[in-house]
């Protein structure tokens, strides 16, 4: 079972960062947080015209400019600040490969930058670069004293090493931190899809089905689950639950499954 956690739009973070950065760095009289807590926070700004045009000196706290001067000085800092900008319209734009090129530099020249780390491993998840990916979100989870944030997305590279016990660990400390929704679903489902690597179906039937009821008005991590556990649910042959799952999602999903092609093929 494989449900990628590759969704651009989706729970786990990745525009959030590519928002907030957009907003810091487009020049003109906004600064923002690059670093917005929780998955429904957005980006602060400020309308004062000058903190951005009179460079990182008198920048926003917190702001791209500002955080990158701290680390290698105003003028090398303004300059890296542009570079990030255009991986954070690369890898808005799914030009995954360009972002990975465009941040490298900056995370080995500026290696404290979060929000570096944390897009460009991002990058390289996007890029199926798992060992890499888990280095740099490993680094980020450092940074942020012990963030959650991208825990689903490093399983999912320990998942693809092959690192069991790693997705395990990670899953643990996922639950147990529990910071949204939406969030510990998606490690729910890499945990349950790494049980069914190692041949722990009925152990990953149970991880998933604990607790699930199909809601009225499900929103994109219900499907997600759902899906994940149908296609659990017809590789253990239990193939009625299967097709029930996969006939509900196909009520409400919007093209992100391919629930209904799953459903045909059942028969």
């Amino acid at each position: 079972m494989k449900v990628p956690l590759q969704d651009p739009q989706g729970v786990l973070g990745r525009v959030r960062i590519a928002q907030a950065l957009r907003v810091a760095l487009k020049g003109s009289s906004r600064a923002a947080d690059s670093r917005p807590s929780g998955p429904k926070a957005s980006s602060k700004a400020s309308s004062g015209s000058s903190s951005a045009r009179s460079g990182s000196k008198h920048a926003k706290p917190g702001s791209t400019v500002a955080k990158l001067s701290e680390l290698v000085g105003s003028t090398r800092g303004e300059r890296l600040a542009g570079r990030v900008g255009l991986a954070v319209s690369a890898f808005e734009g799914d030009r995954f490969d360009e972002a990975r090129r465009i941040l490298g530099p900056i995370v080995r020249e500026a290696p404290a930058y979060v929000e570096g780390r944390e897009l460009y491993g991002l990058a390289l998840y996007r890029l199926g670069r798992w060992k890499q990916a888990a280095t740099q979100l490993e680094a980020f989870i450092e940074l942020t004293s012990g963030s959650t944030e991208q825990h689903p997305v490093l399983a999912d590279c320990r998942r693809a090493l092959k690192q069991y016990s790693e997705v395990d660990r990670l899953w643990r400390e996922l639950k147990e931190a529990s910071p949204s929704s939406e969030l510990v679903a998606e490690g729910r489902i890499v945990a349950a899809g790494a049980l069914a690597d190692q041949g722990r179906l009925a152990d990953a039937v149970r991880l998933l089905s604990q607790g699930f009821k199909f809601p009225k008005r499900p929103q994109l991590h219900h499907l997600r689950r759902a899906y994940a556990l149908a296609d659990l649910y017809e590789r253990s042959g239990d193939l009625p639950a299967a097709r029930e799952l996969f006939n509900r999602i196909t009520h409400f999903d919007d093209g992100h499954l391919d629930a209904e092609d799953r459903l045909r093929s059942l028969g």
